[in-house]
């Protein structure tokens, strides 16, 4: 996918970048070994969680349901989300080489864009889900079926690449002339904004209106999915039968909880370089950690089919 159709664009009589520079985390020169053991630590352990969960799904039977289809889906996402990023910033680690090419800089904004949304979408669709199985149980497998569900999944993608090539193509139209330097360890769009040469108040109203209207939209049907289940709860008489109501969905509200607060901090607040970065890490690379951590501990048909497979497992090695 080439999102730049040239590489060098004129304007006056200065030329625009035709690359940038990650600066990563230049207040720590002396961790950037550790950083890397780090940042390659968490990023296996990512990729192997996620797979884990994935064929766990997939190979289980008891988990051929919408909501482990909606799980295994997000799971697939967490890989292509945490691969955005994550590779350049260890190649900037390892390496040194801090660069990248205009277009790069662009494509890595556009699918990070992308698959942000996707997974915004994606736990929507899964509150819903979860909406469905607890306020409608009677009518959940005649709504949840395999085409509506193959059908959300395909809706998340559409809407996803719209908002990222609503906000990704209007970056062609701005010129950089002056400092090539993004105060970031990947490239995103608030601070490639920053270094444009011509006004990108309109890119900036773009951004902001597309995270209000995807976002809260996103935001408000996960709420009333919410107050609907919650409120399903409160009227069950029995206290063990609210808390095994509640743990199907407890997960998923965590999980939910982690990416709304982090990405409204990041998005609705003043800059504040060395704070937005360790925000920025929670949000890009440690949550992709967590998210199968979350749904494996607090998922009991999860656990229990791990638990199968490794000692179905030990069993052969014998």
């Amino acid at each position: 996918l080439s999102l730049c159709p040239t590489v060098e664009m004129r304007k006056g009589n200065q030329s625009s970048h035709t690359d940038f520079i990650i600066l990563g985390f230049p207040g720590l020169p002396e961790h950037q070994g550790l950083l890397l053991v780090l940042f390659i630590t968490i990023y296996v352990l990512t990729l192997m969680e996620n797979l884990v969960l994935i064929v766990t799904i997939k190979l289980n039977c008891q988990l051929h349901t919408p909501m482990y289809f909606f799980l295994g889906n997000l799971s697939l996402l967490e890989i292509f989300y945490v691969s955005v990023t994550v590779p350049k910033l260890l190649s900037n680690l390892l390496l040194g080489e801090k660069k990248i090419s205009f277009n790069g800089c662009i494509t890595q904004i556009f699918f990070f864009t992308l698959f942000v949304g996707v997974e915004i979408f994606t736990l929507s669709v899964m509150a819903y889900d979860r909406y469905t199985a607890i306020c409608d149980p009677l009518h959940y497998l005649d709504i949840m079926n395999k085409r509506f569900c193959v059908q959300m999944v395909l809706s998340t993608w559409a809407l996803s690449f719209l908002h990222a090539l609503i906000n990704t193509v209007p970056v062609l139209n701005l010129h950089f002339c002056g400092s090539n330097a993004i105060s970031h360890f990947s490239c995103e769009l608030p601070p490639l904004l920053q270094l444009s040469c011509t006004d990108a108040t309109i890119n900036e109203v773009v951004l902001f209106a597309t995270l209000v209207v995807f976002g809260l939209s996103s935001f408000l049907l996960t709420l009333i999915s919410y107050i609907h289940i919650i409120s399903t709860i409160l009227r069950i008489r029995s206290v063990v039968g609210r808390h095994k109501v509640f743990s199907t969905c407890s997960s998923h509200l965590i999980v939910v909880g982690l990416l709304y607060l982090t990405g409204f901090f990041l998005y609705m607040k003043p800059n504040t370089d060395s704070l937005d970065k360790v925000v920025a890490v929670f949000y890009c690379v440690v949550t992709p950690l967590l998210n199968p951590i979350i749904y494996s501990l607090r998922n009991q048909e999860v656990k229990e089919a791990l638990r199968k497979a490794l000692c179905g497992k030990g069993r052969a090695l014998k």
